[in-house]
């Protein structure tokens, strides 16, 4: 009951029975507003009357108070001491609120124009209140209805009218039609004569733009373009490269990091092909040419050198023989280099020799092709080539299998180059433990026959299907090469061939390589220097040397 006394409260006060002594006019009570276009009416504050819609407006979305009278005011009393009259009042309003949208237990938020009956009957001093939507027929059960005397609240005379505040919840009031009858039902509204409510863009929804809305908007875009320049940086640093002046002229050999990442998906681990103490391997295919690459990616803190290193990478690029990988350039980026290659098929020769069972076994056939295929290789870095490259890590992890399974010599990230006739220089120890040859150990200075020492470990191990040092091996057989001599001295070499032969191998052939393979690991390195005796050139050739006897 008390929203109910509340709501009689509101529309007794927005019929505001305002007192006037001063201007009176007798009438029969009766008066019908179907719009308000070319009337008298009596207004003050925010009212006014639109045209030429015919709107009468209450407010207009500010704070300050609005008042509209019936211009004449109206007895209540037939007599200054007698009962307040019955009357009926009927009016159409709409209303507009920053809050409204749809209606909802006939509150007024609806934002659609509302058709109200206040009607007083003096016999029973029983107020009747009744609302409905605007298109709607009278409710025959009222809203509230409540008993009271109005006799002690109206005087004689009376101004009827209405008033109208926003108070905190600012909105705009309209009314669009209004019928007043004394002691009768006030006459029916024309609908089809009543102006129709205006198109507005409420004062209220735009202080809440500037309010509310357009700090998110604000807020929002900032958030989006910090958003975009953090990505651009990103992007900007994933993609960034060293490049200095001095590496222009070898432009043509260099790669951009951006077609780098994108032929690799950003170094996905999925197209890891390997790694090693030196760096990761990976596969990719360059977006444009679809020319499939492998990129190893070295770590190169230091930039002492870089420059003298870049020259010899893009020298190396020049090298072209059917044994030996290609590189096809390089890309340069903080304390990284990328080293890019052909990318080869078969992958690398160790995985054959000691995978755990998914690479098919290399028969003695393939074994020898690909040893012969590397020694032609180095015969041509040493010794054919305009300069001479020294490998400096030969090994089966660097020799790859292309699609016909020939040996090709590649990785040559650590590799060195010097003119025909003249000394390397010494540099700080390179290589892989088990494959360095004793005076390298010492001095520290790579040359053709560290190279050589180097080859022939390797050709033991692709002939005993071993490593250079086996730690699950004991005594005199953890080292590969003191394993072998002993075999030789007993007289039963060919025992060191790999079980995994099968004993199907040339047992002549065999034992002929296995005791090459001594001539490179076993003289001291002056007979190892002397250019007459290129053994890996025989094998090159032909696969065969005379001048070599011993025992199976």
């Amino acid at each position: 009951m008390p929203n109910a006394i509340r709501l009689l409260s509101f529309l007794l006060y927005l019929l505001y029975l305002g007192l006037n002594l001063s201007s009176f006019t007798t009438g029969d009570g009766i008066f019908v507003y179907s719009g308000f276009r070319g009337t008298e009416f009596t207004v003050d504050g925010k009212a006014q009357v639109l045209l030429p819609e015919g709107l009468l407006q209450l407010s207009n979305g500010t704070e300050a108070e609005a008042h509209a009278f019936y211009p004449t005011p109206l007895r209540f009393r037939k007599s200054p001491y007698a009962a307040v009259q019955s009357f009926s009042v009927s009016f159409i309003f709409g209303h507009y609120d920053d809050r409204s949208g749809y209606f909802q237990n006939l509150k007024l938020i609806s934002g659609e124009a509302m058709r109200v009956w206040i009607e007083y009957n003096e016999e029973a001093l029983q107020i009747n209140v009744t609302l409905a939507p605007f298109n709607m027929a009278k409710p025959v059960r009222p809203l509230i209805s409540a008993t009271y005397n109005l006799s002690a609240v109206l005087t004689e005379p009376s101004y009827v009218g209405f008033s109208s505040t926003t108070g905190q919840l600012r909105s705009t009031h309209y009314i669009l039609g209004w019928s007043f009858g004394m002691n009768r039902t006030a006459p029916a509204l024309d609908i089809t004569r009543l102006p129709r409510l205006p198109h507005i863009v409420r004062e209220a929804s735009q202080k809440m733009v500037l309010a509310v809305i357009l700090p998110i908007t604000v807020a929002t875009f900032l958030i989006a373009i910090f958003l975009i320049v953090l990505l651009l940086v990103r992007r900007r640093r994933k993609y960034a490269e060293v490049q200095e002046d001095w590496e222009v002229e070898f432009g043509p050999h260099r790669f951009s990091l951006k077609d780098l990442f994108r032929a690799t998906e950003g170094f996905n681990n999925r197209h890891l092909l390997g790694r090693g103490g030196f760096g990761r391997v990976y596969k990719g295919v360059l977006p444009k040419s679809k020319l499939e690459i492998a990129v190893k990616r070295v770590s190169h803190e230091s930039q002492q050198g870089i420059k003298e290193f870049i020259a010899e990478v893009v020298s190396i690029g020049r090298l072209r023989h059917r044994n030996i990988v290609q590189l096809l350039g390089y890309c340069r980026r903080k304390t990284e280099l990328l080293l890019v290659y052909d990318f080869m098929p078969n992958g690398s020769l160790d995985k054959y020799l000691y995978g755990s069972g998914e690479q098919p076994i290399l028969d003695w056939i393939l074994r020898f092709r690909i040893i012969k295929g590397v020694a032609s290789g180095l015969l041509y870095l040493h010794r054919e080539w305009e300069q001479v490259v020294i490998h400096r890590d030969v090994k089966a992890s660097n020799v790859l299998l292309d699609e016909e399974m020939n040996g090709r010599l590649g990785d040559f990230g650590l590799a060195r180059l010097y003119d025909h006739g003249t000394d390397m220089q010494t540099t700080h120890l390179a290589g892989t433990i088990g494959y360095l040859a004793p005076e390298l150990v010492r001095t520290g200075k790579a040359s053709p026959f560290t190279d050589v020492f180097a080859f022939g470990i390797f050709v033991l191990e692709v002939t005993c299907g071993r490593k250079p040092i086996d730690h699950k091996m004991h005594n005199n057989q953890l080292m590969l090469v003191d394993w072998v001599l002993d075999l030789w001295h007993e007289g039963s070499i060919t025992d060191a061939m790999d079980s995994k032969l099968q004993n199907d191998y040339d047992a002549d052939e065999a034992c002929l390589v296995l005791k090459l393979e001594f001539l490179p690991t076993d003289m001291v390195q002056s007979e190892r220097i002397n250019p007459h005796v290129p053994y890996y050139q025989s094998l090159a050739s032909n696969g065969t040397m005379s001048g070599l006897s011993g025992g199976r």
